[in-house]
């Protein structure tokens, strides 16, 4: 690959040490103007937690969605070439022009919710190795396409939601979760684009080996990413980072963008304090996956689309929350008797 500068690990690791938290200023000034709204307390439930969430990580109040930004990384594994999809690799570079073109479900979501909407290619001829027999990147190119996704945060973003593309990802992004939280492979293989019993079996089966057989090289969360993810993965991750560090909240889609975000907790326990998860896949290791990182879609709508679908539905919702908390007068300046 050869998209970015040069990267290492290390320097991914030095990111690390110093993440910025949220801004407890603008979180305060939340909470009391929420307390002064008319309505009853909590009335308006995870809508005024997100209102919140948004000031803190935006480091203003109030909350405002005005400029959301959809990125949606594409990269192909060589794991795919297994049989663990439906659909031929060759897919993911079909769905990159369907969506360069306007014409997937994405982009007519993007549209309505006024998000712009960006594809970033990862290397589309050149697969990952098939985890089952090496790792499936190398050291180098797993850095940078973490450093790629740094790049894809731009600045003057309000809100950032990510998304992924990529032929045979539910298998990586099963693969992980076993080597991060355990388990058997059965627990995290779904059908992904729909594959029947067999494949499934197949599926479930190269997870399971892929596992093993890389066991004893993943240290840290950053080697798992390198033995079993792929690029388009190593660039959420990436990005979740960037993010972080110019204080922009993050919607994340689904299950593989998920096991990249999986990641980030891993590495840190609060990495993820500045994303909420947009929704619940269908693929039966997303639930589980959810638990493990300690949180809450907002929504359950049995999608397993991917391409940052869910993610950008979720922008309406945060649009509300900051409507209402603007918009909706207090007690006092509506005349309106408080709480006795």
């Amino acid at each position: 690959m050869n998209q970015t500068a040069p990267a290492t690990f290390a320097e991914i690791r030095g990111l690390l040490s110093d993440l910025p938290g949220p801004d407890l200023k603008a979180g305060g000034a939340a909470t009391a103007r929420e307390a002064l709204l008319t309505k009853p307390p909590g009335a308006l439930g995870r809508l005024e937690e997100l209102a919140h969430w948004l000031a803190a990580w935006q480091g203003r109040h109030p909350p405002r969605v005005e400029r959301p930004y959809v990125a949606v990384f594409a990269g192909n594994h060589g794991i795919a070439a297994r049989g663990v999809s439906a659909y031929p690799a060759d897919v993911t570079k079909q769905m990159v022009r369907n969506f360069i073109d306007g014409g997937a479900a994405v982009n007519q979501l993007s549209a309505l919710a006024e998000a712009d909407l960006r594809v970033y290619e990862l290397a589309l001829d050149e697969p990952t190795r098939d985890f089952t027999q090496a790792p499936a990147m190398e050291e180098e190119d797993c850095a940078r396409a973490i450093a790629y996704g740094m790049m894809a945060v731009e600045a003057g973003i309000d809100l950032l939601c990510l998304g992924e593309m990529g032929i045979g990802n539910t298998t990586s992004a099963a693969a992980i979760c076993l080597a991060l939280f355990g388990g058997a492979a059965a627990d995290w293989a779904g059908r992904g684009t729909g594959i029947d019993d067999a494949r499934l079996s197949r599926k479930t089966a190269l997870i399971e080996a892929a596992v093993a057989k890389h066991r004893p090289a993943m240290t840290d969360p950053l080697e798992v990413l390198r033995c079993l993810g792929g690029f388009e993965l190593a660039a959420i991750l990436g990005a979740i980072l960037a993010a972080r560090l110019a204080r922009s909240p993050v919607v994340l889609d689904g299950y593989a963008c998920g096991a990249a975000a999986a990641l980030v907790h891993a590495l840190d326990g609060h990495g993820l304090d500045h994303c909420v998860v947009a929704h619940k896949s269908v693929e039966p290791g997303h639930a589980r996956l959810l638990e493990r990182i300690g949180q809450r879609p907002l929504l359950d709508l049995d999608m397993r689309l991917g391409e940052a679908s869910g993610a950008v539905l979720a922008i309406p919702l945060l649009k509300a929350a900051c409507a209402c908390h603007s918009g909706m007068a207090t007690f006092a300046e509506a005349g309106v008797s408080g709480p006795a």
